[in-house]
């Protein structure tokens, strides 16, 4: 009899919990680190022509101060894990809300352009940690009834974390008469863009002490009673408390801790599913998505777009990402993740295509030609929407079931690394890029989301349906 048929059975299964509105509200909670991770990642869309007026930098320059926070993720991401172990995913989303609203006070607040980085780098560090701590702490507080639902409150509260920025950004631009620059309560209109994070900081520190620790760590250091308190609140009173510690227990004995030793062979270093999970995450960075969560109002602007009208479309892009990211959420467990995803590359080429053609025709009295500016607009709302329905959320979902049991958790990590640095790279690179020929720039990220139909139809394998000890 294998370890895993011997583990207790307490009822979790099919338990539902008494006060199912106060575990939404812990899932919630939870997920507002997801929300901080959307709003820090894109509020600085709204900053970017400003930052470069006020500290007169290159493009090069500008992208690396705008890319640098992507570097404090890396970390982040890299670190939580482990530091959530040690002293508990609630003090962790607590230090998380510590450090975004010290990088927002300090990105509001900087005394050269350097100084505006490093504050960057600090917020990166708590985007990171939010990206990590939230999904792992909701995934370990939800009854296992409701994990799938409460699990997509943090993707959902990062693209309406991206919405917010973009609304706040354009309410602050058109309060300082249209300039970025603009004086709004003594400052500069984008250090205010940057300081309103400090309200949704303090609100996330808050809430963490309004929820409790996870059951699985306080079982992990002794401490059985609290956690059979917090599973009584969470899964029912219907639930044998002891088994469900018992089976919890067990799990974690079982579990097999994945090194990354364990991702090496086959002929080209790694495993092949491996390379598949880092082609996944990197195939989804190099469409270009972040350009228009990072630069969508620099864009609109350097083809003629009026600066309040360039962050309306900001916002309404946002609006659209949230609509797609829903279709995803109604969609992935009925379609599948392959076919979303296929149906999500063709929309891509199609939309990245129409904006690289836009985008082509020379600039008339310093604005694109009137057909052009709408074909230009209206496609990159289809770009962001064909991403929000398929690669958007459909890789997450391959990541976290596609790798073998004994490899998932080293696996997971190189790939989501690899995303990081991928992101970087687009991010870094766009406004040199841009400066050289905005249309090649499009026909590159149309490449990229062409060659991503080959890939899936060609290596990525149907996860629907299957249990994750069926990935090998």
């Amino acid at each position: 009899m294998t370890s895993t048929a011997q583990a207790p059975q307490s009822g979790a299964r099919t338990a539902h919990p008494d006060h199912l509105g106060h575990v939404i509200f812990i899932a919630a909670a939870a997920a507002m680190g997801g929300f901080l991770f959307g709003y820090d990642s894109s509020v600085i869309n709204g900053a970017v022509e400003a930052i470069r007026g006020r500290y007169d930098v290159g493009s090069a320059a500008l992208a690396q101060v705008i890319a640098i926070a992507l570097i404090g993720c890396a970390i982040g991401a890299a670190t939580a894990g482990r530091m959530a172990d040690r002293i508990g995913r609630i003090r962790c989303m607590q230090i998380s809300a510590v450090l975004f609203t010290v990088s927002a006070v300090g990105s509001a607040l900087p005394f050269s352009l350097w100084d505006l980085a490093f504050w960057r780098v600090v917020g990166g560090f708590a985007i990171g940690m939010a990206s990590v701590i939230g999904p792992a702490y909701i995934a370990e507080v939800a009854p296992p009834a409701y994990r799938g639902r409460l699990g997509s409150f943090q993707q959902a509260a990062i693209v309406i974390g991206i919405a917010v920025s973009q609304l706040v950004n354009w309410g602050l631009l058109n309060a300082a008469g249209g300039d970025q620059r603009g004086e709004i309560m003594g400052v500069e209109a984008w250090q205010v863009m940057l300081g309103v994070m400090v309200v949704p900081a303090v609100l996330y520190g808050l809430l963490s002490f309004a929820i409790p620790e996870s059951p699985r760590f306080l079982i992990s250091v002794g401490r059985h009673e609290r956690a059979r308190e917090i599973l009584r609140e969470v899964e029912g009173e219907d639930v044998d408390l002891d088994a469900r510690v018992a089976e919890i227990e067990h799990a974690m004995n079982s579990e097999h801790k994945s090194s990354f030793k364990d991702l090496l062979g086959g002929s080209f270093f790694f495993r092949p599913i491996v390379w598949i999970g880092i082609g996944l995450s990197v195939f989804q960075q190099f469409v270009g998505i972040n350009v228009a969560f990072y630069y969508s109002s620099t864009l609109w602007q350097s083809v003629g777009v009026d600066p309040a009208d360039s962050f309306f479309y900001s916002f309404t892009t946002s609006i659209i990402n949230i609509l797609g990211t829903v279709i995803a959420m109604i969609f992935v467990d009925r379609v599948g993740r392959r076919p979303l995803a296929l149906i999500g590359s063709v929309g891509m080429v199609i939309g990245l295509a129409l904006e690289a053609w836009a985008f082509s025709f020379d600039l008339v009295d310093g604005k694109l030609p009137a057909t052009q500016g709408w074909v230009a607009l209206i496609a990159a709302h289809v770009f962001v929407l064909f991403f929000a329905l398929s690669w958007g959320v459909v890789v997450w979902v391959f990541l976290g079931e596609m790798f073998p049991n004994r490899i998932r958790a080293a696996a997971l990590g190189v790939a989501a690394s690899a995303q990081w640095i991928a992101n970087w790279a687009i991010t870094a690179s766009f406004p040199s890029l841009a400066d050289w020929n905005l249309s090649m720039t499009y026909v590159i990220y149309t490449v990229f989301a062409a060659l991503s139909i080959p890939f899936v139809l060609k290596y990525v394998k149907e996860t629907k349906g299957k249990t994750l000890e069926e990935m090998g």
